[in-house]
């Protein structure tokens, strides 16, 4: 397996359950196989975290080397100021 094709495999599940409308966070669930490596999985975490500004939560890593990592973000809810509707 090339690295192009290892690189597109991991699973990136935006949400894990229906976000509640007084919910402070937005949550994100990334699938990783056991055929990325870790420095590849450090990138893509790096990658998410840098640009996309989720905060780690929690990983597990699972027997065979597959990981599963709980990515949050914080929701901004931002209300109008002006009197324009």
């Amino acid at each position: 397996m090339n690295h192009d094709a290892r690189s597109t495999t991991h699973i990136v599940t935006p949400t894990r359950r229906m976000r509640s409308a007084d919910s402070r966070f937005d949550w994100r669930v990334i699938d990783i196989p056991s055929e990325i490596t870790r420095s590849e999985a450090r990138a893509l975490l790096t990658e998410q975290a840098e640009y996309g500004r989720w905060d780690l939560i929690r990983s597990q890593a699972f027997v065979g080397g597959a990981r599963r990592v709980w990515l949050r973000r914080r929701v901004m809810n931002v209300r109008r100021t002006d009197d324009a509707a």
